[in-house]
Formats: C-alpha cells, structure tokens, sequence
C-alpha cells in the first residue's frame, strides 16, 4: 500500500518459463471496494479474497433465499497480519512458493475478522468466531470419546485420545482452527457457540 494508492502482487510467467514476481497499481475500482472495509483500515500489506468473495456471494443468495447457513471451519486468524500468508506445502511440510509447482498446494490462511465484515456487509449475521477446540468441546466431543473408549482394547483408547490432543491441542489444531457461522436466522441459540 502506498500513501494514496494500493499495488497488486502478481506472478507472470516469462518466455524462459521462469516466474517473476511483479507489481501493478490496483483499479480504482478494486481500490475502492478494499477501503470500504475497516478491517483492512492502515495495513501495509493486505490479502483480499476477490474471487472467493464473488464465489461467496452466489451462496449468500442461495442462504438468504432458503433460510440457511453457512458452516465454516479452517486454519486462519482474528486480526490481520499485515503480512502475506500466502504459503506452498509439499508432502506434509512447508515448501518454497514457486518449488514443486504442480505438484505442492498453495494456500493461505483465512482473515475471519474481514470474512465476517464481508458476511454482515452483505445482510447475514454471524455468530461469534471461535477455536476448534472450545467448537468441539461444546458439542460434547470429550464425553462422546468417553462413552466411545469404554468398549475399545487400551491401544485403540490411546490412538483415540491422540487424534483428540491433536484435534483439541493449542499447539495444533485446537488454536489454529476456526469455526465461523453465518446465517439468517431469527434464533439466537446455535449448538457448538456457547
């Protein structure tokens, strides 16, 4: 972001097949849409969705038209970084963007405090964002692996109870993961968010 204008990251592939990593000044258009929303208010770097925010939009439609929902749960954060997210896996493990093209996942994390501006910018309301781990342990995962361990042999009570830190731990997915719903609904009591 400069001081009156707003650059795009973009990544063209040249006649030697070698991708180079470029700058562009956004459309005034572009830009205009990005300052509507506060949660990008003074960051330096900004990650907008604009594809997946007109995918998203078609599902609104289809939520305001059926009076429904939209349950989302993925690795992402409350507050912008106010850096690039943007990241390659390969195999299991991190990998240079540009590395194993093809072949590697390219992702980024998820700005649930720009995803619920966009949500309620757009006429649903959302309920209050939250861990992985408060989500499952409010629809009652830990007395379900209770009732479940009680018939299993000790190796597969063990394997259960790993896959439940790993699901529930702050160190791994407990934390990283969020659970976000939006809908249109006149209740107020939504299992998994109290």
């Amino acid at each position: 972001r400069g001081k009156n204008y707003l650059m795009e990251k973009h990544y063209t592939l040249k006649n030697n097949h070698k991708i180079v990593e470029n700058f562009k000044i956004t459309t005034k258009k572009n830009s205009s849409v990005i300052n509507t929303f506060k949660t990008l208010k003074k960051l330096k770097f900004i990650e907008f969705p604009e594809s997946g925010f007109s995918e998203l939009k078609k599902v609104i439609n289809k939520i305001s038209e059926l009076n429904g929902c939209i349950l989302l749960i993925d690795y992402g954060y409350f507050k912008s970084h106010n850096k690039s997210t943007l990241q390659s896996v390969f195999k299991h493990q991190k990998n240079k963007l540009l590395s194993n093209l093809g072949r590697a996942d390219i992702t980024s994390h998820v700005n649930f405090s720009l995803l619920k501006e966009f949500f309620l910018k757009n006429g649903l309301k959302v309920e209050n964002i939250i861990t992985q781990k408060d989500f499952l342990k409010n629809m009652g995962i830990l007395s379900r692996a209770e009732i479940l361990a009680k018939n299993m042999k000790f190796t597969d009570q063990t394997n259960l109870y790993l896959r439940l830190k790993r699901l529930l731990s702050t160190r791994s997915m407990g934390s990283l993961f969020k659970v976000f719903l939006a809908h249109n609904f006149k209740i107020n009591n939504y299992s998994g968010f109290n």
